[in-house]
């Protein structure tokens, strides 16, 4: 999330700032330093549950429900203005609602894509690559993926003074889903691929 929103996204007062995976650790994450930049922080997650706690407890200013019928309308609703940064941790649906709303210039740091990582075949219907390419030429788009390992020894001091004054002061938090017993890792790690952890997923081994 750090490296994500200080290389590629850099998030800037008065803009709008959409993160896929909100409730997880790396889009809550991503969603707080949106805000704290002075940004707006719109958050897309699966359930009312998530989306309210996006809201009440971490300060987004709004929630947008992917599993919703009506999930297009409700990202429209919430970004009246469109979308200046996209953080993709999901890909997918998602993704798909999301494109179209970016605005010029909009930046789109690639962290992740849960939502194909178990795919054993390629999507049906019509091939959408022309499209795709034709929104980043004519918007001039940053599209950028990363692993994290490209930013640990560059930012990670700097991650520790910042974030950790964040965590400090109590502008920053974060919340932990637990799972007791190394035998139970497996299917916590499946449970975590279908959006079943509600924050980090941590298995708790002694």
């Amino acid at each position: 999330a750090y490296s994500g929103m200080t290389k590629i996204g850099q998030p800037k007062a008065g803009e709008t700032v959409v993160v896929a995976a909100a409730s997880g650790p790396v889009g809550s994450a991503v969603g707080q330093f949106a805000k704290i930049k002075g940004a707006r922080a719109v958050g897309i997650a699966g359930g009312p549950e998530k989306c309210a706690y996006l809201i009440d407890e971490l300060g987004f200013d709004a929630a947008v429900d992917h599993r919703a019928p009506d999930f297009k309308d409700q990202l429209k609703a919430a970004t009246p203005d469109g979308i200046d940064v996209y953080f993709e941790n999901v890909g997918g649906a998602v993704a798909k609602a999301v494109l179209p709303r970016l605005n010029l210039y909009a930046r789109v740091p690639v962290c992740g894509l849960i939502a194909q990582y178990n795919d054993t075949q390629a999507p049906e219907g019509p091939d959408r690559l022309p499209g795709f390419f034709t929104r980043v030429l004519t918007k001039s788009l940053t599209i950028r993926g990363f692993i994290q390992s490209e930013y640990v020894g560059e930012l990670y001091k700097d991650f520790l003074r910042e974030v950790g004054g964040w965590v400090a002061d109590g502008s920053f938090r974060y919340r932990e889903d637990v799972v007791e017993g190394l035998e139970n890792a497996p299917e916590a790690f499946f449970g975590l691929l279908q959006g079943k952890n509600f924050g980090k997923l941590v298995v708790k081994v002694a």
